[in-house]
Formats: C-alpha cells, sequence, structure tokens
C-alpha cells in the first residue's frame, strides 16, 4: 500500500493519550490522518497542546479527576468505528506500521488484538538495552471482539498477534517531564490499589523497588544505556516507592 493509499483509509478510531505534549501534537495528528476519527484525552495539560489540537480540528476530551481507565473505556464505547488504537501523543507510527495496521483491518479474518514492539527515545537518545527493548504495547483491537484493559499493556499475553514494525516512543522529554508522567501514572496505580484494599507493607517500601533497579539497570543491561540507562532505572523504581507512599496517604485520607 502507498502512502497516497493510507489516507483514504476511514474504519478506525484513535484515542490519543495527551499530557503537556505541545511539542509533538502537530506532527501526531498529522501522523494520524489514515483515520477518520481521532479523540484527544487530555490528562490536565498546562501548555498549548489543547489549543494546537483543537486548531487542527481534533476532538478534545478533557480527564479532569477522572481515571484514565474509566475515560478511556467510556470514550472506546461511543466510537463510531469497531477498530480502535489507543496511543500516546509522544508516539509515532512509521508508514510501513500504518500500512501493516491498515492492511490488517481491512481484512475478512483477523485477529482480535494486534501488538507491536517500541523504539524507545530518552532524552535524544535510542535506548537499546533494558527491559523496555522487549516491552509490546497493545497497539489496533476490534471493540466488538476484545475488551480493552490497561494492564494489557504491562503484562501482555505470551500468545499474541505482533506486528513487524515498532512504535517510535518519545515519551521523555528530559528529566523532569519523565519524573512527572511516572508521577501520574503511579497515581492512578495508586487509586486502583486502593479501590481493591491492598496495603502497602514494608516489602512494597524497601524490597520492590531496590529489585526493579536490579532487574533494569543490571540483569535486563541497561547499564549498556550508559547516563540514560541508570535514570531511566533509578526514576522507574523510585516512581515504584512513590505509589506505595501515595496508597499509604490514601489510607490516612491525606493528600
Amino acid at each position: 500500500m502507498k502512502k497516497s493509499e493510507i489516507v483514504s483509509i476511514k474504519n478506525i478510531s484513535v484515542i490519543s493519550l495527551c499530557f503537556n505534549d505541545e511539542i509533538y501534537i502537530k506532527k501526531h495528528i498529522d501522523n494520524l490522518s489514515f483515520a477518520d476519527e481521532i479523540i484527544l484525552i487530555d490528562n490536565n495539560s498546562t501548555d498549548k497542546s489543547v489549543l494546537i489540537a483543537e486548531e487542527l480540528g481534533v476532538t478534545i476530551l478533557h480527564q479532569k479527576d477522572t481515571k484514565r481507565a474509566d475515560i478511556i473505556k467510556s470514550t472506546i464505547d461511543s466510537l463510531k468505528n469497531n477498530w480502535v488504537i489507543v496511543i500516546n501523543t509522544t508516539d509515532y507510527l512509521s508508514e510501513e506500521l500504518i500500512n501493516e495496521l491498515t492492511t490488517e483491518a481491512h481484512k475478512q479474518k483477523t485477529a482480535s488484538s494486534y501488538f507491536a514492539g517500541q523504539t524507545l527515545f530518552f532524552f535524544g537518545k535510542t535506548i537499546k538495552y533494558g527491559v523496555f527493548l522487549n516491552k509490546k504495547k497493545l497497539l489496533l483491537f476490534d471493540k466488538t471482539r476484545f475488551s480493552y484493559s490497561e494492564v494489557f499493556n504491562r503484562y501482555p499475553p505470551k500468545k499474541l498477534t505482533l506486528f513487524k514494525n515498532k512504535i517510535n516512543s518519545f515519551s521523555y522529554k528530559n528529566f523532569e517531564d519523565f519524573n512527572s508522567r511516572l508521577n501520574l501514572i503511579r497515581k492512578e496505580e495508586a487509586l486502583v490499589l486502593f479501590q481493591k484494599n491492598k496495603k502497602p507493607n514494608i516489602y512494597h517500601f524497601f524490597m520492590k523497588p531496590f529489585f526493579l533497579f536490579i532487574n533494569q539497570y543490571f540483569l535486563k543491561l541497561g547499564f549498556i544505556n550508559g547516563r540514560e540507562g541508570f535514570i531511566l532505572a533509578y526514576i522507574s523504581s523510585f516512581s515504584v516507592l512513590k505509589r506505595y507512599f501515595m496508597l499509604w496517604l490514601l489510607y490516612r485520607n491525606m493528600d
């Protein structure tokens, strides 16, 4: 399928997740020109992300205090197409990957869901080693046959249909951006654990973050990435500690 033919693909809806992504938003939306429905869910951005998206004609939903998983699920139910992509505004799909997913979406017999690997760019550097290398992300699914859950992005099933090409992920612009994005994720996770009556203990505060760092930095060879590998491992493990600290605060009615 040629690039000029991609524009005519009109049976895919996209949910794009945004947080202070004004430097990526235009390129990201242009990248999604193959879809005839784009819904941007904004998580309280303080930059010009929403303004730029509105000027480009994208439908905006404001997350506010709603849990991300809840607003994603309700949005999926309201989409006009059965084929759905849930993606971050910091993600970019190559022409080859777009050709793959649009071709699959038009076959008579298809899988109910498709995953893709990720090429992570961190501080402008391609991360070639570490735990992120083998991560698989849910990219495309048929909402009539597959029930979306964010858990699939953290723990994908062993048997899955995988695209050959990877998502280019420019998830973190700098140290503060990486830390703030992880804080949002960990806060959501703490709320979920609180609703499930899970209580933090010594293992969660001390052992789990430590083992996460050892696994990511040493066992998964993150140290070969140099400074960036250490930053990824350190902030990831520290953010897990913050998840359980936030959970601890919830049990004490503290913000």
